[in-house]
């Protein structure tokens, strides 16, 4: 699943560390949802959406292999 996580990360000014820490994972989990290696849970995208002020839909984009 492609994601704009790195990119809302640093237009908001925060370190994988930082974020990893407001969203309860650890900098590993971080590293691989922004290079596209992990999905996250239903929980995990709710929570990165709240953070980050927007619609799950504009944070995280299947796909065209996904769900089928």
């Amino acid at each position: 699943m492609k994601n704009l996580i790195r990119e809302i990360r640093m237009e908001m000014g925060l370190t994988q560390d930082e974020l990893s820490e407001s969203l309860e994972v650890s900098r590993q989990t971080i590293i691989s949802l922004e290079k596209g290696r992990y999905n996250p849970s239903l929980i995990l995208a709710f929570k990165i959406s709240k953070l980050f002020d927007r619609p799950i839909e504009d944070i995280f984009e299947p796909d065209e292999t996904d769900g089928k």
